[in-house]
């Protein structure tokens, strides 16, 4: 640039000089021609060092130019190298985290789990992979400890120590326990002062506790996507009261061994509880199914509540067993819906259930009482083959369809439904 800046400020130069020296006319005294070529080369010169000013501003400007692009560059460097320390740090603290969560001592587990809660607090990108890894930990085998069972004294001899199996599940539990707190505290959009709770993770969290061992989960209020509990062992009692599933939540053939509440909650997706086994009281009241629920060959040992439930698009209790009461008060079918095979060894209670799509009741057994008093069928009805074992309650209902009773027995003789049942 310098060379042909040069050039171009001679050129321009001898040209302006050459124009000036043309213009200088012909009369005249010498001494006067020769004051007026004295007076173009001066003003050819001038004209050259205007060039030659104009040039050198365009070469510093350039110069600027490049030198703030190199600093643009230097500084992309350097915070691309901030960037790629700050990552290896984080790593650094994620794995030493992660690796005390398998250390034999549970205060350094207990201390592992604090670390990898501190890190995702400060880090969002990481909040996901640290809740995978306490899914993951919740994941791993373990047996609750016999609440029961007499505790260690602080008498045992060290050369006891080694033969105290008790201890350690007791331990393990609060290290448990601490996780699952560590996953709802972080999964409950609580407002303060009109504003969210900084603590809270978003709702696209996953959780994946497949086939784990669950200690007394309080989930309640929390908001989740996806949720996967299949085959997962509820000990203690267990609640999602309140809860919000954007995705679909999955508790196919999970066991929940004592109260279990799932009162209010919003499933937005679909909600499968297909083979899931309740040993006691299990609440759904005034709970939403956005999408299917499906509890096919699920077992109820105690009540199992869903007065006031709201169902989507498909209702599924094939072949599911309720040892205790069933609660269908004021519930709304929205979709087809289906208890076919469906067992009811208590007293079932639908009155003012509303079906608005089909409902279908083939061979299923009551063996107690059957209130359907103003339940409301507004799609085809279907009691074919069903078993009675005491006169049902149809005060006031509403079934369509043409014979919905038939081939259903009331105590082994045969039932054709109450009079008039058929019409609306």
């Amino acid at each position: 640039m310098i060379l042909i800046g040069a050039v171009l400020v001679a050129a321009t130069t001898w040209a302006a000089v050459e124009w000036l020296q043309g213009g200088v006319p012909v009369d005249g005294t010498p001494l006067e021609r020769s004051k007026l070529r004295v007076e173009s080369i001066r003003t050819g010169l001038t004209v050259g060092a205007g060039v030659t000013a104009g040039f050198a501003l365009l070469l510093a400007f350039r110069r600027q130019q490049l030198a703030e692009h190199g600093q643009q560059l230097a500084e992309r460097a350097q915070r691309a190298t901030e960037h790629d320390a700050g990552e290896r740090r984080i790593t650094e603290l994620y794995v030493r985290a992660a690796e005390q969560l398998g250390s034999e001592k549970a205060p350094v587990r207990l201390a592992g789990l604090y670390a990898l809660e501190r890190l995702a607090q400060d880090h969002p990108a990481h909040r996901q992979s640290t809740v995978e890894v306490v899914c993951a930990y919740l994941r791993m085998p373990y047996t609750p400890p016999d609440d029961h069972a007499p505790a260690d004294t602080d008498t045992d001899t060290e050369a006891d120590a080694p033969d105290r199996p008790a201890k350690e599940p007791r331990e393990e539990r609060q290290v448990r326990l601490t996780a699952q707190r560590v996953l709802a505290r972080h999964l409950r959009p609580e407002i303060r002062d009109g504003h969210p709770d900084p603590r809270y993770w978003g709702p696209d969290i996953v959780l994946d506790l497949t086939e784990a061992t669950l200690v007394d989960l309080d989930l309640a209020g929390c908001h989740l996507h996806d949720a996967a509990f299949s085959r997962a062992t509820f000990s203690g009692d267990t609640s999602f009261d309140g809860a919000t599933f954007s995705g679909d939540a999955r508790f196919d053939g999970a066991t929940f061994s004592s109260l279990t509440r799932f009162g209010g909650v919003t499933f937005r997706g679909d909600a499968s509880f297909d083979r899931a086994t309740f040993s006691r009281h299990v609440w759904f009241v005034g709970t939403t199914f956005g999408g299917s629920a499906w509890f096919d060959r699920a077992t109820f040992h105690g009540e199992a509540s869903f007065d006031r439930t709201t169902f989507g698009s498909t209702t599924s209790f094939v072949g599911t067993t309720f040892g205790g009461t069933a609660w269908f008060d004021k519930a709304t079918l929205n979709g087809d819906a289906s208890f076919d095979r469906a067992v009811f060894d208590g007293d079932a209670w639908f009155v003012g259930a509303a079906a608005r799509s089909i409902a279908w009741f083939g061979a299923a057994t009551f063996r107690a009482d059957a209130w359907f008093g103003g339940a409301t069928f507004d799609g085809d009805a279907w009691f074919g083959e069903v078993r009675f074992s005491s006169l049902p309650d149809f005060g006031g209902a509403v079934i369509h369809g043409g014979t919905p009773f038939e081939g259903a027995t009331l105590d082994g003789a045969g039932y054709d439904g109450p009079p008039g049942a058929e019409q609306p």
